[in-house]
C-alpha cells in the first residue's frame, strides 16, 4: 500500500502533508463573511475510492455538505490512483467535478512536477478552472537552511510564471517546517525568503500537536496566507479528533484568518471525521 510518506520518498515529489499520512481537507471560502463560507475536502485520503468510482465518491462528499474539492495533480502524483485521471483533460475532469455539485479551485502539486513539467501543470490547471496552485512540499526532512533558501528561490521563480498565467502559487507546510536549524525555525526562514506577492502560504493547523497555533502566524504575518488545512487535536487522546472536539480555538482561528488573508479553508483529517467536522463548522 502506498502511503503519503513512502510515495514522496520514492517519487522524489512533494505531495501534501507528510505529517498527516491519512488526511483529508475541508474548504471554507470568503472567511470575512460567514454567509459566504463553503466547505470542501482534499482528495488524498479518498484516493482509492476516487480511483474506483470518481463521480460516485464526489457525489457522496457533496451529499455530506461539502461544496469544494482540493485535488492532487494527476500529472505529478505518479503511482497513486490519481494517475488514473491523467488520460483526462482538465476540462473533462472539471466537468465530472461540476456535475457532482462541487467546485475545484485549488490543487496540490509536487515540487518535482513544478520543476520539470511546469507548463503542462499550468495548462492542466487552466483547463480545470483552478486559481491556486499549491506546492505540496519541498520534501527536505533533513534539509539545511541553505537548501530551504535555495528551494524558496526556485519556487519564487516558478510562482512568477504561475502568476503570469493568471493564477496564484502557494506553499503547504508540514510538521518538518516547524523544526529548527541552528536555533532558527525553518518556517520563519521560509516566510523571509518566499516573495509575499508571488507565493502565498497554506497553513497546516495540525502543527497544533507540537505547540504551534495557526492564529499566531496569521497575526504575525498579515496578508501572507491564501488557504489553510484544518485539523483538531486532543491532548488527552494524543490524536486527531473532529473539528470542534479538540484544543483549537476555532472562533479565534477564523478571526485571525481574516488578518492572515485566508480565502480557503481545507480540513485535513481522516475520512471518518468528515461528518462531525462538517456539522461543527456549519453550526458556527
Amino acid at each position: 500500500m502506498t502511503t503519503r510518506r513512502s510515495f514522496i520518498k520514492t517519487s522524489g515529489l512533494a505531495l501534501g502533508s507528510a505529517s498527516l499520512l491519512s488526511a483529508v481537507p475541508f474548504g471554507l471560502s470568503g472567511c470575512s463573511d460567514k454567509n459566504s463560507l463553503s466547505y470542501g475536502f482534499q482528495t488524498w485520503t479518498l484516493r482509492d475510492q476516487l480511483g474506483e468510482d470518481l463521480p460516485g465518491t464526489l457525489k457522496m462528499m457533496a451529499e455530506k455538505g461539502y461544496k469544494e474539492v482540493e485535488f492532487c495533480s494527476p500529472l505529478g502524483y505518479k503511482d497513486t490512483p490519481f494517475e488514473k485521471f491523467k488520460s483526462m483533460s482538465g476540462t473533462e475532469l472539471s466537468k465530472i467535478i461540476d456535475d457532482s455539485g462541487l467546485k475545484c479551485r485549488s490543487s496540490h502539486y509536487g515540487m518535482g512536477e513544478l520543476r520539470d513539467d511546469l507548463q503542462k501543470s499550468i495548462d492542466w490547471s487552466l483547463e480545470m478552472g483552478i486559481t491556486q496552485m499549491m506546492c505540496a512540499s519541498f520534501w527536505l526532512p533533513e534539509g539545511s537552511m541553505d537548501e530551504y533558501r535555495k528551494a524558496c528561490d526556485e519556487l519564487n521563480e516558478i510562482g512568477l510564471k504561475i502568476k503570469e498565467a493568471g493564477m496564484q502559487a502557494g506553499f503547504h507546510n508540514h510538521h518538518m517546517e516547524f523544526e529548527k536549524r541552528n536555533g532558527q525555525l525553518i518556517y520563519d526562514i521560509l516566510m523571509e525568503e518566499l516573495d509575499p506577492e508571488i507565493v502565498k502560504m497554506q497553513f497546516q493547523v495540525a502543527v497544533i500537536s507540537i505547540g504551534y497555533k495557526a492564529a499566531d502566524y496569521f497575526r504575525k504575518y498579515p496578508g501572507r496566507f491564501i488557504s489553510s488545512h484544518l485539523a483538531d487535536w486532543s491532548n488527552e487522546k494524543e490524536a486527531q479528533v473532529p473539528i470542534g472536539q479538540g484544543v483549537v480555538d476555532w472562533p479565534d482561528f477564523f478571526e485571525a484568518a481574516k488578518i492572515g488573508g485566508v480565502k480557503n479553508f481545507f480540513v485535513e483529517m481522516d475520512p471518518e471525521t468528515f461528518s462531525p467536522s462538517a456539522e461543527y463548522l456549519n453550526s458556527m
